[in-house]
């Protein structure tokens, strides 16, 4: 991955040039590309971002605009206080991917980021490489009913994150995806960062756990039991004494 910044009018770009040679703000913009559609979306999981899924005709990509959640989400929707062009959501974002493909972690691959700056304000983008054939663990859920295996695997792949110091800040059962075979992917690193071993590991787990135990009230289809989150726990420890 070779790294390149263009400034914008308003603004600079961050891309990848083994993947493009070329990009401009109307990169962005959902009429620049030949095929555009929407995320298949599970239960309430449209998450803090606004998301489509745009091609070029050979490759597909997903192109995320940054958006606030919350309280303050319902009053600001997507501007973020200036504090440098290296800390902006998308930049940050970008560069936490790179880092962590480098380490072997199943992340998607960054392609282009941008922000826009209004006075001490900004908005951002991100667009990354669409993986085939995943879908959020809510969603695998709401399939059929997963056995203590499949459920020890997913918290063996959490466990693979941790150990590399990976802080997902909003780990849940739409930002674990997972193939058909149960190989297990993140998503949205935004405000992710990685660190040092301590509290968040645990703090991860248990967000992602109250996630699951809100999906499943939202959806009678989906199985999810005490006895499941133990597997995933032990699947989890498990992997974390064998490194």
């Amino acid at each position: 991955m070779t790294e390149a910044v263009e400034k914008t009018g308003n603004g600079a770009i961050l891309y990848d040039t083994d993947l493009l040679d070329h990009v401009s703000e109307r990169t962005f913009s959902a009429s620049a590309w030949k095929t555009v559609k929407p995320v298949e979306s599970a239960l309430r999981s449209g998450g803090r971002g606004y998301t489509i899924i745009v091609g070029d005709g050979k490759r597909e990509f997903v192109l995320r605009h940054f958006r606030r959640g919350g309280l303050v989400g319902r009053v600001i929707r997507d501007s973020y206080v200036w504090r440098g062009e290296d800390l902006t959501r998308s930049f940050s974002e970008w560069r936490l991917l790179r880092k962590m493909l480098r380490l072997g972690l199943p992340v998607p691959q960054p392609v282009v980021a941008r922000y826009c700056r209004r006075g001490p304000f900004y908005s951002a983008d991100l667009i990354m490489l669409r993986i085939q054939g995943i879908k959020p663990l809510s969603m695998r859920l709401a399939e059929l009913r997963r056995d203590a295996g499949y459920w020890q695997s997913v918290g063996a792949g959490i466990a693979r994150f941790h150990r590399a110091g990976v802080n997902h800040a909003d780990l849940n059962a739409y930002n674990v995806q997972l193939e058909e075979d149960g190989k297990l992917w993140l998503l949205d690193f935004d405000k992710g960062r990685i660190e040092a071993a301590g509290a968040w590991q645990q703090r991860n787990l248990g967000r992602l756990h109250r996630s699951l135990q809100k999906v499943r009230k939202l959806d009678p289809r989906i199985y999810f039991t005490p006895d499941d989150w133990e597997a995933l726990l032990e699947g989890y420890f498990q992997a974390s004494r064998s490194a």
